[in-house]
């Protein structure tokens, strides 16, 4: 895990970055903006359970082009939930939280990983470990609110204006933030490198 000391406020950013774009850089830099974080660790995935992971190349070579991709210090790439030996993000963030007593975390997500979050390995654990941060994207702005994850924690939702705050108050809380969308997709260009 990155060096982090108590009283920063470090965003949370897991997906299999296959391949990483600069929608993700997008997400992070409005993270780091609109949260006021310290860090923004890129958790790269050792493969997702609810995917098909046969043709996921590997870990390093996703490290390696996430590192090319980035060019924020305050953005840190890591694998470390590999070495873990975590399946499953609750158990990752339940590790990540023993092990970094008195730092604020936050987990960010992109708003169209809200319509399938109550599908998660013990979702609802996840919500109540770590606020959440959850990033607007291109055809998720008003689905959101129909979300179960939305519906369940609607008493947790903190207002956008007060998201600098997010990652000092105890979960279960979150918010969801506007802001410039991509409409890249992990899945759409490598659809498209598959067509060609």
């Amino acid at each position: 895990m990155p060096y982090v000391e108590k009283g920063m406020t470090v965003g949370l950013f897991g997906g299999s970055f296959n391949p990483p774009h600069d929608g993700h850089r997008l997400v992070s830099e409005i993270a780091l903006r609109k949260l006021g974080l310290n860090q923004l660790w890129w958790m790269v995935t050792p493969g997702n359970p609810l995917k098909d992971t046969s043709k996921l190349p590997s870990l390093a070579e996703r490290i390696a082009l996430s590192e090319k991709l980035n060019h924020d210090p305050r953005i840190k790439i890591t694998g470390f939930e590999a070495s873990l030996n975590t399946a499953y993000t609750a158990q990752t963030l339940a590790m990540i939280h023993k092990r970094n007593i008195g730092v604020n975390f936050v987990w960010i997500m992109g708003a169209d990983n809200l319509a399938s979050f109550h599908k998660w390995q013990n979702w609802q654990i996840i919500a109540q470990t770590f606020p959440i941060a959850v990033i607007d994207r291109p055809g998720s702005t008003l689905s959101y609110l129909s979300s179960i994850m939305a519906k369940t924690f609607d008493y947790a939702r903190v207002d956008e204006n007060d998201a600098p705050a997010l990652a000092r108050l105890k979960a279960p809380a979150w918010t969801f933030i506007h802001g410039p969308r991509s409409p890249l997709s992990s899945t759409a260009i490598r659809d498209k490198t598959t067509n060609q």
